[in-house]
């Protein structure tokens, strides 16, 4: 149940979840701290984690100017995420070289692509698990040697009005109390950036629900977050997973698996952000009018009832 001040209460999608069918096979959540393992990718001026969900990958990269990070033949659309305003960088595409400035994110089409970093910081892409080479390297691999349970497949939403290019979006929106966060999407993959909170969360107004079939990606990039995660019940008791309240900082991604109910505590007394992810785009959000910041350039399919 939400507090009655979170936009997202009066959504069908986070009520009882009475009357859907009951899972009886669950996956444990999954957690990668960056910052306490190796990067899986160093190259001058770059250094990158991956890690993965069922439907996409988390490419996290500290980098210097000068480097360059590409992609030859890339299959799908990915996302660029530049949180810091000072990280820049130059993409290259087939339709030419842009600037790309910080505080923004990116959707870089399909085909080959270049990032040049021209601001020192941090940048984050997010690719879908087609790009099975990036997959391969993520240090949760294992994770997924088998499919989860409860997961809709990843089918693409239909292809932006005018084609794929380079699309940019400024995250400097005003916040607005009837909108959750600040929320794009591409084809395939779903951003909704949530702005930094100071000091711990308020324990009365914390915001436990569930998803009944799409995985949730929390990126911590600052502070510290205890996720509390609990899983149903089932009439085996061998199925059942004990609850979960894992204490996990920045760099990390904690991926939350339906049908868990879950929570994120920030506990920091400074600044505190987490940035949800999602693949496909989630169609809650997407129904919800005004949520999606760009929803002219990327359209939702026709309704059919597989990931809503």
């Amino acid at each position: 149940m939400l507090d009655r001040s979170d936009p997202r209460a009066a959504m069908a999608s986070y009520g009882s979840a009475e009357g859907r069918p009951g899972a009886t096979e669950f996956a444990p959540p999954d957690y990668v701290a960056f910052y306490d393992t190796e990067p899986q990718e160093t190259a001058p001026g770059a250094r990158t984690w991956y890690a993965r969900a069922q439907n996409f990958i988390v490419a996290y990269s500290e980098v210097s100017p000068g480097a360059e990070l590409s992609r030859r033949g890339q299959v799908d659309e990915y996302a660029l995420l530049l949180r810091d305003p000072a990280t820049s960088v130059e993409v290259t595409t087939a339709d030419g070289t842009s600037q790309v400035d910080g505080y923004t994110v990116s959707f870089v089409p399909p085909g080959d692509s270049t990032i040049r970093v021209t601001g020192e910081g941090r940048l984050v892409r997010l690719f879908t698990t087609r790009s099975e080479d990036l997959a391969a390297r993520c240090s949760n691999a294992a994770s997924y040697a088998s499919p989860h349970p409860n997961v809709a497949p990843l089918e693409p939403w239909p292809d932006p009005p005018g084609g794929f290019r380079l699309r940019t979006y400024s995250l400097d929106v005003p916040p607005d109390p009837s909108r959750f966060g600040k929320i794009f999407r591409c084809t395939s993959i779903m951003v909704n950036y949530i702005d930094p909170r100071d000091g711990p969360r308020d324990t009365t107004k914390l915001s436990p629900h569930s998803h009944d079939d799409f995985e949730q990606v929390s990126l911590v990039l600052e502070g510290e977050f205890v996720h509390h995660i609990r899983f149903p019940w089932t009439s085996d008791m061998s199925k059942w997973i004990e609850d979960d309240h894992h204490r996990i900082g920045a760099p990390s991604i904690t991926v939350i698996p339906p049908p868990s109910i879950h929570t994120s505590q920030a506990m920091d007394p400074g600044a505190n952000q987490l940035i949800d992810l999602f693949s496909p785009p989630r169609w809650d959000f997407s129904e919800k009018e005004g949520w999606v910041l760009n929803a002219d350039d990327y359209p939702m399919p026709a309704p059919t009832g597989v990931g809503r």
